[in-house]
């Protein structure tokens, strides 16, 4: 069993951008450009149902297996260890975000509960995904391939978070920056999870 959950990571790298395009094809006019990820599986949506059961749950029980497959093959290592936990917490917050959908409006003045316990769900899933990679860069433990890696793809993540930020309150195209910042997240999933199994 261990010998397949150590791919897990780089499953779920592949299977985010195939579930987000697939279940886009569900949802009439959907634009990626200017629609957040999450209005895929908002309140009311034609994709509310589908979404967080091709994306959300499995994405979530992957990234929660990857976790666990680091931090129990790498107990003694308190980097590995943390590294891991960032992964689980990812996963459970993923989980969160399925269950507890935002609303069709993301401009709305009044969020629903809901909507509010997923916007913080989703913000401690950009946080865990910003942890992960900095131990990396500040850990000489890893090669320094992976940590040049690692900065670039933690700093682009940052850049294109900040440019979603600007987006959102220009209401032009926060969907593109977006999956480019959330994308620099899981290019580092994708590529540490190859180092791992190297």
């Amino acid at each position: 069993m261990e010998s397949l959950i150590q791919y897990a990571g780089i499953v779920a790298s592949i299977w985010i951008v195939l579930g987000i395009y697939i279940a886009s094809l569900f949802y009439p006019n959907y634009s990626h450009a200017t629609q957040f990820c999450s209005e895929l599986g908002a309140l009311d949506s034609p994709t509310q149902k589908l979404s967080p059961a091709i994306n959300n749950y499995p994405l979530g029980f992957l990234f929660i297996v990857f976790g666990y497959y680091l931090v129990s093959t790498h107990a003694a290592s308190v980097v590995i260890v943390a590294i891991g936990s960032m992964v689980i917490i990812h996963g459970l917050c993923t989980w969160v975000c399925g269950f507890f959908p935002m609303d069709a409006d993301p401009y709305t003045a009044t969020p629903s509960t809901s909507c509010n316990i997923h916007s913080y769900s989703g913000a401690v899933m950009l946080l865990s995904f910003i942890i992960a990679p900095a131990i990396v860069i500040f850990s000489s433990s890893f090669p320094f391939s992976l940590r040049t890696i690692s900065f670039v793809c933690l700093i682009s993540s940052l850049f294109f978070s900040y440019k979603l930020s600007l987006a959102f309150k220009a209401k032009t195209n926060p969907g593109l920056h977006q999956r480019l910042s959330y994308g620099f997240q899981i290019l580092w999933l994708f590529v540490f999870s190859i180092f791992e199994i190297a």
